[in-house]
């Protein structure tokens, strides 16, 4: 496997770095491979800044920071605009439809996915846009398997909200593989 260096920002409440930590949990403990996940949140704990780095190799990760990502997701308009130059060459570029409008254009693949109005639509709790948009990530790269995140988030979510995850991935999953 080819070393995937990916930063998820957005807002604080949103959900970010769950998802980041949930898919680094899915590579390590039902993949067998190497990840590491950081962090950085704004001054505010809902409303600020948050990022999330993942690495997912299958080899030896010596420095946990990403400097230049193969997959960015912004989830705000403060977040692309902060973070859009950042992505690699030929890397991706996932934002959603509901808060981010891409005026720059970027030398990656840009996905622009309608990740929070599909959530709203099909389960109406904005709780799990954040697992909708891990979704998508898995669905555009096919990083980890389904079942990997499934595992994860039986360890992180409690029970009464597992369905409702589950669901979400699958809406995100659907996104992503559509959109390619």
């Amino acid at each position: 496997m080819e070393r995937c260096r990916m930063v998820f920002s957005g807002s604080g409440g949103q959900g970010v770095i769950t998802a980041a930590i949930i898919l680094a949990e899915a590579a390590v403990l039902y993949e067998d491979l190497t990840a590491v996940q950081t962090q950085a949140y704004g001054a505010a704990a809902r409303g600020g800044a948050t990022r999330s780095d993942v690495i997912i190799s299958d080899t030896v990760i010596d420095f946990p920071k990403v400097i230049q990502p193969n997959v960015l997701v912004c989830l705000t308009q403060e977040a692309y605009n902060k973070f859009f130059d950042i992505i690699r060459p030929g890397g991706l570029l996932l934002t959603d439809t509901r808060y981010v409008k891409s005026q720059l254009k970027v030398d990656a693949r840009q996905r622009e996915l309608p990740m929070y109005q599909t959530v709203m639509e099909k389960i109406g709790k904005p709780i799990v846009f954040n697992i909708c948009m891990l979704g998508a990530v898995i669905g555009l790269t096919n990083l980890v398997a389904q079942e990997s995140i499934m595992k994860a988030l039986k360890d992180r979510i409690p029970k009464n909200f597992l369905d409702m995850n589950r669901d979400a991935l699958a809406l995100g999953l659907e996104l992503g593989k559509n959109s390619q």
